[in-house]
């Protein structure tokens, strides 16, 4: 079964997940069924080569799906039925865990225009027109790594104070070596592995609320677009070590106060992953139009939280400086009054 769709046993329309209520939901006869009392298709699965080369075809339609190598769930192109694609689900490309969407397509949609209308320094047009091109909800695979850093430091620092003694002045300086032998353990560092999405996008869209990771099932992903890995935990780890990288260097500079000065001879850092588990976690892509360019930004599918870089007006920009400027030239003349004022 490598296409999977998800059938209402009353009325036999399609149904997709509900991120309002959490449940498989039927969008024809309002039926819902809890996630956790529908069995997986793919338990105990196992597909062949020729399952992972055929042609997708729709159940519903028997169109051909069109999807990109790396889609693992999307809509049937010409009937719009929502199909999982089975079999770049299962073995080692089954993920192990899932945060379900909790906003809706339109809760999304008002909060982004919500944040639009914040924008202090963004065309007045882009804050009131509606120019969304496309919303979509997407399953955005990722590596959470468990990681344990070793890290031993050498260094030197200083102490020094000044004290006066009759008409002198002394300045007493002492200096220290330092050791530190630190151990460090990071839990839950989310890393993107899709080849699509932007990095820094990705990154600025965190915290996800761990808390609501679930075991996958296929049902949760009924209704959105799913993507499957690109780059395998092994690959991804150098980045994982980049990230957590500056929450090391504040904790070797935490052990390391009281001291005027500190300089590091040498750092060594040796960190490892305990364990990589691969997940899927919700995020809404917004494709915005304005003045004939595209602007994408991204959305988390569970805070609501939105990234991206929306244009700005220079002549805001220039009105802000210009009022600054303005603002710090009244404080001069009130001081210099105030001032002149207290001389007389």
């Amino acid at each position: 079964m490598p296409v999977i769709e998800y059938k209402c046993p009353n009325c036999g329309s399609g149904m997709v997940f509900d991120a309002n209520t959490g449940a498989l939901s039927c969008q024809s006869c309002g039926r819902q069924d809890h996630i956790e009392s529908i069995s997986d298709p793919l338990t105990n699965v196992v597909f062949s080569e020729e399952d992972r080369t055929r042609e997708y075809h729709c159940n519903s339609c028997g169109a051909v799906i069109m999807t990109e190598p790396e889609t693992s769930a999307t809509n049937c192109t010409f009937c719009g039925s929502a199909v999982v694609l089975g079999d770049r689900l299962a073995g080692k490309l089954a993920p192990a865990q899932i945060i379900p969407f909790s906003i809706s397509k339109e809760q999304a949609m008002e909060a982004f225009r919500k944040w639009c209308r914040k924008g202090l320094l963004t065309p007045s047009g882009f804050m009131t027109a509606n120019r969304v091109q496309s919303i979509t909800g997407v399953y955005v695979p990722f590596w959470l790594y468990d990681l344990k850093s070793d890290v031993e430091v050498h260094g030197r620092a200083t102490k020094v104070r000044i004290y006066r003694l009759g008409d002198y002045e002394y300045t007493e300086t002492k200096h220290y070596s330092i050791y530190r032998d630190i151990h460090l353990e990071y839990v839950k560092v989310p890393i993107d592995a899709s080849e699509k999405m932007n990095d820094e996008l990705m990154d600025k869209l965190e915290p996800f609320p761990y808390s609501k990771l679930e075991q996958f099932k296929t049902p949760y992903l009924a209704g959105y677009i799913a993507e499957k890995y690109s780059y395998t935990d092994s690959q991804l780890l150098p980045r994982a070590k980049d990230k957590i990288r500056s929450f090391i260097d504040s904790y070797i500079s935490s052990t390391v106060t009281g001291y005027s000065t500190v300089s590091y001879t040498d750092v060594d850092i040796d960190t490892r992953a305990k364990h990589a588990e691969y997940v899927l976690l919700p995020v809404w892509m917004v494709n915005y139009s304005y003045n004939k360019k595209n602007y994408i930004f991204a959305m988390n599918g569970q805070t609501g939280k939105v990234v991206g870089r929306p244009p700005i007006s220079k002549l805001k920009v220039t009105a802000w400086f210009t009022g600054i400027s303005g603002a710090a030239f009244l404080v001069q003349q009130l001081i210099s009054l105030i001032i002149q004022g207290g001389g007389s």
